[in-house]
């Protein structure tokens, strides 16, 4: 089992969320704490970052160590979520 460690602006993101979708997200950043690398991780080109779809929503992190970091977490079809990564706002 992981630590989980969740950015500033992943929290902001997350409490803004509905209900709903709060919860899937969760489940799933949870489920990652047990297993970092599920099938449907992709590694992100040009970034030490794995990325994980949710819905409509994407949710950017990275293991090391004993630490499971979330890096962003954004929507999926809106370009901004690479362009903080690419700005180094994470």
């Amino acid at each position: 089992m992981f630590k989980l460690l969740i950015s500033r602006r992943s929290r902001d993101f997350l409490e803004k969320l509905p209900p709903k979708q709060f919860r899937q997200v969760v489940r799933k950043i949870l489920s990652l704490c047990e297993n970092p690398h599920p099938p449907d991780a992709r590694q992100l080109r040009g970034y030490p970052y794995l990325r994980v779809d949710v819905g409509e929503y994407r949710i950017i992190y990275y293991p090391e160590g004993d630490e499971l970091r979330i890096v962003l977490v954004g929507k999926r079809n809106d370009e901004e979520v690479y362009k903080r990564l690419s700005r180094k706002e994470v």
